[in-house]
C-alpha cells in the first residue's frame, strides 16, 4: 500500500501546482511577460535587419507552463511603409 499512498500524494501535489498556475494575477503577470518579450524580440529582430517578426503568443497553463511563439515573415512593402510612417511620409489615413 506504500506504493499507492505515494501516488495518491503526488497527485495530489500536482493537483496544487494545477490551481497556482490558474490563479487570475498569475495569468495576467505571464500575459503582461509574454507581450514584452515579443516586444523586445522584435526590437532585436528588427535592429539585425531580419525580416521576420513574432506574430503571436500562446500560453499554455498546465505542468509545465508553457509560452509559444508564433513567427512570421514580414512582406517588403509592410517595411517600406513602416519606413515612410517614421520619415512622416505616409499618405494612409486613419
Amino acid at each position: 500500500m506504500a506504493l499507492f499512498d505515494k501516488a495518491k500524494e503526488l497527485s495530489g501535489k500536482v493537483i496544487d501546482k494545477t490551481v497556482e498556475f490558474s490563479s487570475d494575477e498569475l495569468i495576467a503577470d505571464t500575459i503582461i511577460l509574454s507581450m514584452k518579450k515579443q516586444e523586445k524580440v522584435n526590437a532585436i529582430l528588427k535592429q539585425r535587419g531580419s525580416n521576420y517578426r513574432v506574430a503571436g503568443v500562446d500560453l499554455e497553463m498546465g505542468v509545465p507552463p508553457k509560452m509559444i511563439f508564433g513567427v512570421r515573415r514580414i512582406s517588403e512593402e509592410s517595411e517600406v511603409s513602416d519606413e515612410g510612417d517614421r520619415e512622416g511620409g505616409s499618405d494612409k489615413e486613419l
